[in-house]
């Protein structure tokens, strides 16, 4: 049995006993284990990551972008391999995984501009032979924890930035599917980043916390589920760490009449199903606002039972399994909570078989009309493929619906009318809004984050939010003064003159 072990100095590093098992989600294979660390591997971790920061924080811009730029041509050489350690592990399809690795790939190419970005301000003569600078400067070592719905992008919304600034990473990725993260840290060293700059702790809650309490971590970013950001959120904060904690979603799209159905029901099946629903950004629950609900489920219906789902691997294959047999299981439950409640599941994915994949975790799509707000299968965040049909009166009944939401995630609206639109983006509250686009993920130079229990910390990752989070301002107010005309030294308080 292959064993995936951690990354320390610039190195594969063995050490803690503990292992958790790797699954190929559509064969249902145990194909690998990884190292689970203890206190003592975090420990190790962050010691050579904070003697690498003392050289790494004092290298001149220009090394530290000519890094960046020969990883960022590296990551582009590698983008089918890095895909295909993706798809074993996570079971997406291939075309999904190599997308998800060219915007991770954008992230880099933002921080080869760090340059710009860190420039800082110079007032001159703020007093009489007074001037007044500031400028920027990189935190220490700072981590990352990070799920497996995205094991190459998410990390890479975090790492370019902070290493650009100047700061020393560890990266604790997701134990379901760790390989990515091994193949990025060779990739950093056949780069030319010093061994320590980054590196890579496989783990469980024993390694996390590790990290949230570690004196030494100066800040913490995390993506993952809503309980487990407030809990991220709470423990770093009272070890006096920066946090960005990113929650969990329940994303909303609504249809209002005057929107083109055609258009309508492919966007809404590639978001609620594309990966398998297991996307912090996916559309779960559709809002059919006034006559639209009827046409609308029907079409989302008919196209949702033509989606081809097998493995990764497979070509024609439009979806692939959900990551483990638990997750499987859990959304299978859900489902049917929905169907006791009195949702009409008018398409059913419970009963999935893949031939030649019959030990695969596979859920089909699934399509729940009828859904209230009371339901299961509304208040939880499934991330899996169901989209929840919820009808609405009007575009201020269906502002009102999400609004009520913990969630602030995403959230989308289709419709021809630029008022409609327009009074739904300045009414919802919600962090990242579509106007007939159903994930409205930003560009790297733009920041990503929500509101409400999808945030946890006053910061969004990567994008200029990113270079705030991973530095902190230093403000000099410096004089000169001739020899030959001392400056007065005053007892009272200083002011300008």
């Amino acid at each position: 049995m292959r064993t995936i072990e951690h990354w320390i100095g610039g190195t594969s590093v063995g050490g803690s006993t503990r292992t958790a098992p790797v699954w190929n989600p559509a064969t249902g294979r145990h194909e690998a284990d990884v190292l689970l660390a203890e206190a003592a591997e975090v420990d190790g971790a962050v010691a050579v990551a904070k003697e690498a920061f003392a050289s790494w924080s004092q290298t001149s811009l220009s090394a530290r972008t000519k890094v960046l730029f020969e990883f960022r041509h590296l990551v582009a050489a590698n983008v089918d391999r890095l895909a295909e350690a993706i798809t074993d592990e996570h079971g997406k399809v291939l075309s999904d995984a190599r997308g998800e690795v060219q915007r991770g790939l954008e992230v880099v190419e933002f921080a080869c501009g760090i340059p710009h970005l860190l420039k800082g301000d110079y007032s001159d003569q703020v007093s009489t032979g007074v001037d007044l600078f500031s400028f920027r400067e990189p935190l220490g070592v700072v981590a990352g924890i990070t799920p497996f719905n995205f094991p190459a992008m998410v990390p890479m919304w975090m790492f370019p930035v902070a290493i650009a600034c100047g700061n020393t990473f560890i990266l604790k990725p997701s134990e379901r599917d760790p390989s990515a993260s091994l193949i990025i840290a060779e990739l950093w060293r056949e780069a030319g980043l010093p061994d320590g700059v980054f590196n890579v702790v496989h783990g469980d809650k024993v390694a996390v916390d590790a990290i949230l309490d570690h004196p030494d971590i100066a800040a913490v970013s995390f993506v993952g589920s809503t309980p487990i950001a407030r809990y991220i959120h709470t423990r770093a904060s009272q070890s006096g760490k920066r946090v960005q904690a990113l929650g969990g979603a329940k994303n909303h799209a609504v249809i209002l009449p005057d929107a083109d159905l055609d258009y309508v029901s492919d966007h809404l099946v590639a978001a609620a199903f594309g990966s398998a629903g297991e996307r912090c950004m996916a559309i779960s629950a559709a809002v059919a606002v006034g006559r639209s609900g009827e046409a609308l489920v029907d079409a989302v219906a008919e196209k949702a039972r033509k989606v081809v789902v097998g493995s990764g691997r497979t070509s024609a294959s439009e979806m692939g399994p959900v990551v483990t047999a638990a997750a499987r299981d859990r959304i299978v439950d859900l489902i049917g909570a929905g169907e006791r409640q009195g949702g009409d599941v008018v398409v059913d994915g419970r009963e999935l078989v893949v031939p030649g994949f019959e030990e695969g975790f596979f859920v089909g799509p699934t399509v729940i009309d009828r859904v209230t707000r009371e339901m299961d299968v509304y208040t939880e965040e499934i991330f899996g493929p169901v989209l929840s049909v919820v009808r609405s009166d009007d575009v201020d009944e269906a502002i009102a619906l999400i609004n009520a939401n913990p969630y602030g995630n995403g959230t989308a609206i289709f419709t021809a009318s630029g008022e409609a639109a327009r009074r739904f983006q300045r009414g919802v509250h919600v962090g990242m809004i579509g106007v007939n686009v159903p994930i409205p993920v930003p560009m790297a130079y733009y920041s990503f984050g929500g509101w409400k229990d999808s945030l946890f910390g006053d910061k969004h990752v990567h994008g200029p939010e990113g270079v705030s989070f991973y530095t902190r301002a230093k403000v000099v107010t410096a004089r000169w003064p001739q020899v030959s005309h001392p400056a007065d030294a005053s007892f009272h308080f200083p002011t300008n003159s």
